[in-house]
């Protein structure tokens, strides 16, 4: 049974700090805000295509950013979303690893939670500036409103290890927006 971190909040409901096609609950002191890619790109300028490139990963746009610095750690919970259509959430997540630049080691399974099912993996990333892995996690599942995939990162693996309980949380507790 993995750790889970305690309840601080839920994000994905109407009024919430991000409205999603799901719901999940997030960690204590851990602080939710909206992401809109859009207009982060349209008031870019000159750093549009940077904007774009940071908050668009294979066939998901960031959506929400849960940051873990008011609890401690360092590093975010970030959830993305896409458009909706035939895809399954392994297809829908594989397209979102296969984005992420230096990662290999992937290790898919499939979850349910809240009447969800979807797929989950765990994976390195290697930076070449830094010269070193880390680990990182992500789960897809798919909705009426299109895929959602939940990533956790981290500043490095031992920071991915300290943020696990509220990835955990926000996994256990994950249903659709309703």
């Amino acid at each position: 049974a993995a750790k889970v971190a305690r309840r601080g909040g839920s994000v994905g409901a109407s009024g919430s700090a991000c409205e999603l096609p799901v719901t999940f609950d997030t960690a204590e002191f851990w602080k939710a805000k909206a992401v809109d890619a859009d207009e982060a790109s349209a008031a870019g300028g000159d750093l549009a295509g940077l904007a774009d490139a940071f908050l668009r990963q294979g066939p998901v746009t960031m959506a929400c950013e849960i940051d873990a610095k008011p609890a401690g750690k360092i590093g975010f919970l970030r959830v993305w979303t896409g458009e909706p259509g035939d895809a399954d959430a392994t297809a829908v997540l594989k397209g979102f690893v296969a984005a992420e630049q230096g990662a290999s080691g992937a290790k898919y399974r499939t979850f349910e939670a809240g009447g969800l099912t979807g797929a989950e993996v765990e994976y390195v990333t290697t930076s070449k500036l830094l010269e070193e892995t880390k680990k990182e996690r992500a789960l897809a599942v798919t909705t009426a409103a299109g895929p959602v995939v939940l990533h956790l990162g981290g500043m490095d693996t031992d920071e991915h290890e300290a943020m696990l309980p509220a990835y955990e949380l926000a996994r256990s507790t994950l249903r659709p927006t309703g």
